[in-house]
């Protein structure tokens, strides 16, 4: 791993690198947003048609109502910042699906699924906003390209990065079951590094302040996350940091928030 991320660094330096909105963390990114959108919204797809649409219309209609606001507010910011062209990756879907599993992901491209299980852990739109908006984190730090082009890397090697490899597109349809793990974990997305998460709740706390929320309800919910789990790890809970971490990184996120209220 070690020799991946040095090569990582290297190849960042001639080619095919980016930065994150907002973070501006620098990233490794060889797949183009087509290319993954189209290996994800395959995965997708099959997913949802495995699973059944949760019947609560409220609810629902919570899930539907607080992702439009947050997805909005994040392509508003996208388009006052010179970062319009981001805005054509993304093809926004909130769903709500009848699972007692305590979960929610997001899918490259804006595809966000919330599980009926954590909405009793919910007790007011910002709590669920949290979630949301660091579902939405991922999908515009564009984590699950980095992840695929990590992987791309550790199969192919350097070659990647030139024409050696024809068939990149081949590949990245192929890896999309080790790199999004759909289906393969009941549903559940594999984890990403502890480095993403971090950056996603980082994100998340800006999207959803940007919305109107209030982020020092990211406190509340992850301390009832924590309590919740105690008794045996929740999905939602075993692909995420330790809640004590989290909880402290937030924390300290909070007053630059303050930044991002009344825009």
């Amino acid at each position: 791993m070690k020799k991946i991320a040095a090569l990582l660094t290297v190849l960042c330096l001639l080619s095919s690198c980016g930065s994150v909105p907002l973070t501006g963390r620098r990233q490794f990114l060889l797949v183009s947003d087509a290319e993954l959108v189209s290996a994800s919204l395959t995965q997708y797809n099959e997913f949802m048609q495995t699973v059944t649409l949760s019947t609560d219309r409220t609810k629902t209609a919570m899930v539907e109502r607080i992702g439009r606001n947050i997805s909005t507010a994040t392509e508003t910011y996208l388009k006052q910042n010179g970062m319009e062209s981001e805005l054509a990756n993304f093809s926004w879907e909130f769903k709500l699906v009848k699972d007692e599993q305590v979960n929610a992901f997001c899918m490259p491209g804006g595809k966000i699924v919330v599980y009926e299980g954590l909405l009793p852990l919910i007790a007011s739109d910002d709590e669920l906003a949290v979630v949301i908006g660091h579902e939405i984190g991922h999908a515009v730090a564009k984590h699950s390209n980095e992840r695929m082009s990590q992987a791309l890397l550790a199969q192919f090697g350097a070659t990647i990065v030139n024409e050696a490899l024809s068939t990149k597109s081949a590949a990245v349809q192929t890896l999309g079951n080790t790199v999004f793990g759909l289906g393969a974990q009941l549903g559940v997305m594999l984890p990403y590094s502890r480095q993403h998460e971090y950056e996603a709740d980082h994100l998340g706390l800006i999207l959803m302040t940007l919305a109107g929320y209030n982020p020092e309800s990211a406190i509340t919910f992850w301390q009832k996350m924590s309590a919740g789990s105690s008794g045996g790890t929740m999905e939602f809970m075993s692909t995420h940091p330790s809640d004590e971490h989290r909880i402290a990184e937030l924390q300290k996120r909070l007053p630059e928030m303050t930044q991002y209220k009344n825009r």
